[in-house]
């Protein structure tokens, strides 16, 4: 088990500062993690004035230099020596941006702080043992804030473990429950997939039958010298599996092409796994399915056909025979015209999130992170000065942005308040420059824009 906290520090060494993402932690963390070590020894955070770097960052900081036992500094308040360097974490990770780990008693001036129940800062990571199951641990891990704290709404919560291979799609919780999460995009665009390859198999469908006359004879000949319907259905399905691979594999190559493209607009790393033979399963199960469906209606309606009414040129498809494809077309139809709907109002709400009143004028408004301790305990100094080039109007000093929640409080009371509700408030720590601040900046927004929602009550 080990408790982290991850946030962005400025790790210097002589001359060269880099901003980065790091992560303080228990000397256990690199174990859970499986930490993939180039130089030194996961045990290395043992030592509480050590550092573990990631590949990419003592390439940096030392070049081709060896960067063990080498002194840097962290947000320039912590002295620490590098005692080993493992291998970049990938970028499907929910680690991806974690390239430091330094022991989490940095953080603590007074060790007693560390032991403080109130704080929620940390993450905790627990690693069970082959026969343990997670909801019997969260049973007896529950009560735990109850039992070191006489805090009511503190009581009320309950701690429980959630399955890291569950975050990234199931990370939405409402009251305590999971309430899905990215999972919802997935099978959103799933759903939609599908109505695009129905579309595909319908038109295929489509185009076949409205072939028929022409195969007609054909079907007519290869009866009369013996061909039974099953061989003529094994054809018809064979045409269609040819379709599909050819088409298949015209979409590995288009994707292919275009991958590098997608990932420099995108900002990620996908790759197509050529040698997972999962993928090649998949595809083939992908492309059977897909031969069935599109292939089903055309094999089953011309073989059908009777030789002898083709032959005498007395054939007629009938008067029911066009029903289901009418029946398909108008399908096809449909689910175009729903896709077409779904698109426009995807994008009208794409538009009017980007375009309505946020509460406050953007113009002129700059955000810049203090990461070091230089410039938090010299905020009036650094006012004033940046106030004295008229360059700047006015500056506020705050725990974080107003478009973001750091942090929350769920003490909070009110005339009226359910006891059995509690509530949680995003809360921001701010200089009383901030206020006025940000006062002007409301009734700028408000005069500009002409609504009445862009009051100072939109900011908790």
């Amino acid at each position: 088990m080990a408790a982290t906290s991850s946030f962005d520090q400025i790790i210097a060494y002589k001359d060269k500062k880099f901003t980065k993402t790091g992560s303080y932690a228990e000397s256990e963390f690199p174990d859970l993690m499986t930490l993939k070590m180039i130089k030194g020894t996961r045990s290395g955070l043992k030592d509480p004035s050590s550092v573990l770097l990631s590949e990419s960052v003592a390439k940096a900081l030392f070049g081709d230099t060896d960067p063990l036992q080498k002194v840097v500094k962290i947000g320039n308040k912590y002295t620490v020596q590098v005692t080993g360097v493992y291998e970049d974490l990938p970028r499907n990770s929910a680690f991806s941006d974690v390239t430091f780990v330094a022991p989490v008693d940095l953080l603590f001036e007074n060790k007693e702080d560390k032991n403080n129940w109130r704080s929620s800062s940390f993450g905790i990571f627990t690693q069970l043992n082959p026969n343990s199951r997670f909801d019997e641990v969260s049973v007896k891990i529950k009560d735990l804030f109850r039992r070191h704290t006489e805090d009511e709404n503190r009581t009320k919560s309950a701690l429980f473990l959630y399955p890291m291979n569950q975050w990234h799609l199931y990370s939405t919780f409402e009251n305590g429950v999971n309430a899905g999460g990215r999972i919802q995009f997935v099978w959103l665009f799933s759903i939609i997939g599908i109505f695009v390859l129905l579309l595909a198999c319908i038109n295929f469908m489509n185009l076949s039958t409205a072939r028929s006359q022409k195969r007609a004879k054909e079907v007519g000949i290869r009866k009369a010298i013996g061909s039974l319907r099953g061989q003529l259905i094994s054809q018809f399905f064979s045409e269609s599996f040819l379709v599909v691979v050819l088409a298949f594999g015209l979409s590995l190559a288009f994707v292919q092409l275009i991958l590098p493209y997608f990932n420099e607009m995108a900002d990620k790393q996908l790759v197509m796994r050529w040698s997972d033979s999962r993928f090649w399963l998949f595809s083939l199960g992908f492309c059977l399915f897909t031969g069935l469906v599109a292939g089903s209606y055309p094999a089953l309606y011309l073989s059908s056909f009777q030789p002898i009414k083709v032959l005498k040129g007395t054939f007629n498809i009938g008067r029911f025979a066009s029903i289901p494809r009418k029946v398909l077309v108008v399908i096809q139809f449909t689910v175009s015209v729903t896709l077409i709907i779904g698109t426009i109002i995807v994008f009208r709400q794409i538009q009017f999130a980007k375009n309505r009143p946020i509460g406050y004028s953007r113009e002129g408004l700059i955000n810049i992170t203090m990461n070091t301790p230089e410039i938090q305990g010299n905020y009036d100094a650094v006012r004033n000065e940046l106030l004295e080039t008229g360059v700047v109007a006015d500056m506020g000093e705050s725990s974080s942005p107003i478009t973001g929640i750091w942090s929350s409080a769920n003490n909070l009371d009110w005339r009226g308040k359910d006891p059995n509700r509690a509530a949680s408030f995003g809360t921001i720590l701010v200089t009383p420059d901030f206020g006025k601040w940000l006062a002007g900046k409301l009734r700028k927004a408000a005069n500009s824009q002409g609504n009445s929602r862009a009051t100072p009550q939109h900011f908790s």
